[in-house]
């Protein structure tokens, strides 16, 4: 009997694959510590549409490099992480429209902070009534611009130094205010004196650029992708709400305004509403 008389059906098209063990991920500074911001570089086996990952319960938005083939994506780990290992969860769209994910798991140890005490006026820790009211509005405009996320990067390149000055408190230090314990530094200072011109960080849009009662004359400069820069007790402001500022360019004078112990420029880093060391996000090397 011939062949003829059997139907042999053609093969189902095998959908693409992707090589899950050809992932090439890095991540600047190789060595977390709570406290610490984090350069994400991502090297996907196959040429995708888009990448996003969740990292510590947060989103974390990617850029990619064509020169490189790099995804970058800036992330951060809040001061209270604990030391242990945890899971960075990529996803992605091939330019096939196909999903694709990938873990990996990233340790993080914990980091030694010193401890100084300040001594500041009387109102700033044991404030009057008005005072109060005053620091609940604060609050109230602070809540609202530090929950703005978006997914457009405004950075471009390294963040470089405010003011070329020594640094005379870091991140992380625990504040005995007037004798009494009032939570961490969250941010970095420089003995300026007043009236030296502070530069931004980085290229970003002005959100907030006003007096407020604990931090003085102060600006908030949103960065993209949920990094912020704030930059406290300006004597003077040169900068307004809503406008767009470039890397270096004067945003305003330093000074002692708000809750400070003499002139000085505070600078803080906030990620998606944690406070980040400002000294390892200027040491990165970024695209």
């Amino acid at each position: 009997m011939g062949m003829s008389g059997f139907f042999v059906p053609a093969r189902a098209a095998t959908p693409p694959t992707i090589d899950s063990t050809k992932w090439a991920i890095r991540w600047q500074p190789t060595k977390l510590v709570n406290g610490s911001p984090v350069m994400f570089q991502v090297v996907p086996p196959a040429k995708l549409q888009s990448l996003s990952a969740k990292w510590l319960e947060h989103d974390v938005f990617f850029s990619f490099d064509p020169k490189s083939k790099t995804w970058y994506g800036i992330g951060g780990v809040s001061l209270e992480t604990k030391p242990g290992t945890y899971s960075l969860q990529l996803n992605g769209i091939t330019a096939r429209g196909k999903d694709v994910a990938f873990e990996k798991r990233i340790a993080i140890k914990g980091a030694i902070y010193p401890s100084i005490a300040v001594t500041v006026a009387k109102q700033y820790t044991e404030p009057s009534p008005e005072q109060l009211k005053e620091t609940a509005e604060d609050k109230v405009v602070k809540q609202e611009i530090f929950s703005r996320v978006t997914a457009e990067r405004e950075w471009s390149g390294n963040f470089l130094p405010p003011v070329n000055a020594r640094i005379s408190d870091v991140f992380g230090t625990q504040r005995k205010f007037n004798g009494a314990v009032q939570g961490r530094h969250q941010g970095l200072d420089f003995a300026v004196p007043t009236g030296t011109p502070v530069a931004a960080l980085n290229s970003g849009t002005v959100v907030l650029a006003r007096f407020m009662f604990f931090e003085g004359n102060c600006v908030v400069i949103d960065h993209g992708q949920g990094l912020m820069t704030l930059y406290l007790h300006f004597s003077e402001l040169k900068v307004k709400e809503g406008d767009r500022v470039e890397r270096g360019q004067v945003i305003g004078l330093s000074g002692g305004t708000g809750r400070a112990s003499g002139p000085h420029l505070h600078i803080a880093v906030r990620w998606q509403g944690v406070y980040l060391s400002p000294a390892i996000l200027l040491s990165l090397k970024l695209p």
